[in-house]
């Protein structure tokens, strides 16, 4: 009976330290998550765009394109930047009517 008590109490240990690890987490990245969400949001407003996913994707990839084009000035391709830049605008101001 001893013994089945001290094994008892050992796994009533361990699964509270669990639990209390699970829930810190789940805390942790909530509030981590939540901060992100807030973050979209606040830049979908700024910017004049819906909060969705295809809309923060084709900024992302108007953005891109425009690093892109500053990249091919740096280093001497201007055709190649003047193109981005132009497809970098494009996608853009589309996002942005």
């Amino acid at each position: 009976m001893q013994a089945n008590g001290f094994f008892q109490g050992i796994g009533e240990a361990v699964g509270e330290a669990i639990q209390a690890l699970v829930a810190f987490l789940l805390a942790l990245f909530t509030q981590f998550f939540d901060a992100f969400e807030a973050f979209i949001d606040g830049l979908a407003r700024a910017l004049g765009i819906s909060p969705s996913f295809f809309s923060i994707l084709v900024l992302v990839i108007g953005l891109w394109l425009l690093w892109g084009a500053l990249r091919a000035f740096l280093r001497g391709a201007f055709i190649s930047g003047i193109v981005r830049t132009l497809l970098g605008l494009l996608v853009l101001g589309w996002l942005l009517m």
